[in-house]
């Protein structure tokens, strides 16, 4: 089974990085894939997006965000317990290749996949502009991670207590008024990638965007993570998980983002009561 290898917070008290073993996943993958893990086999099954990937010592990395049953209880594994099943790599990679001048945009914990996409963006001699934003300084991550790939680093907060006060859209509308772009890519909620979307759409740029739908089987074909992409039914786990931001259809995707919420909550509630001094413990 896979073993985590390296586990550590990297934004308290609910964001955390795991290195995973999974030699041969790790030589197939490329940046713009994810994962499907089960933790047990009572667990459900969830997407983790490739925050990174290592062929060279076999492994993958994950940042995981404690917000629901299966992820707080990810949180509470350390290094050297095992996961269950680890599935992948699974949807197709991001389409990277030389377009000139390519801007990264990136919002909370949606950052961490673009790192890879970002150092191969950069390999095949793209300038990389990355536009990273969250509600507060303190919630930024990957921020150094980013400069070290990147030609440039713009950082957005609403609050405005790192860099400039506003959404990532303020500092994306900015850029591409003054330096243009070739590609705009952009990572995150729907709602954030949605007004990317419509920030480049009067400049005519092609925006990609990775849509985080619901999933099951991860395959194609359960049906569950369909969207409508100019009309046309997608599948975002087979045909994605990339699309072009301009023809998705956001009120349904977001929408259909809503649809096990209830069932979602009670199954948390559940599990908290029954594990709560794990939670205690690990955080």
């Amino acid at each position: 089974m896979p073993k985590i290898l390296e586990k550590r917070l990297i934004r308290s008290p609910d964001v955390f990085y795991y290195k995973i073993n999974a030699p041969l996943l790790s030589r197939k993958a490329k940046p713009g894939q994810f994962v499907i893990i089960r933790l047990h086999e009572k667990g459900e099954r969830i997407p983790l997006s490739l925050a990174d990937i290592n062929p060279e010592d076999g492994t993958i990395s994950l940042i995981v965000m404690a917000v629901g049953k299966t992820t707080t209880e990810m949180s509470t594994y350390r290094e050297g317990d095992d996961i269950l099943d680890l599935c992948g790599p699974l949807g197709q990679p991001t389409p990277v290749k030389k377009y000139g001048r390519v801007v990264l945009v990136g919002g909370g914990f949606g950052v961490a996949p673009l790192y890879p996409i970002a150092r191969d963006f950069k390999a095949v001699m793209n300038e990389v502009v990355m536009v990273m934003g969250a509600r507060s300084g303190d919630l930024l991550i990957y921020e150094k991670e980013m400069s070290e790939v990147c030609d440039k680093v713009l950082i957005t907060t609403d609050d405005g207590s790192r860099g400039i006060k506003g959404v990532v859209t303020v500092a994306l509308k900015e850029e591409l008024e003054t330096s243009g772009a070739d590609l705009v890519m952009a990572v995150g909620p729907a709602i954030m990638m949605k007004f990317v979307s419509e920030t480049t759409r009067p400049f005519g740029i092609k925006t990609l965007v990775s849509l985080n739908s619901i999933m099951v089987d991860g395959t194609g074909m359960c049906g569950g993570c369909r969207v409508s992409i100019n009309g046309n039914t997608k599948f975002a786990c087979a045909d994605g998980p990339d699309f072009d931001g301009h023809q998705v259809d956001w009120g349904l995707l977001m929408t259909r983002q809503k649809t096990y919420i209830r069932e979602e909550r009670e199954s948390f509630e559940a599990w908290k009561k029954r594990h709560s001094h794990m939670i205690v413990e690990e955080k």
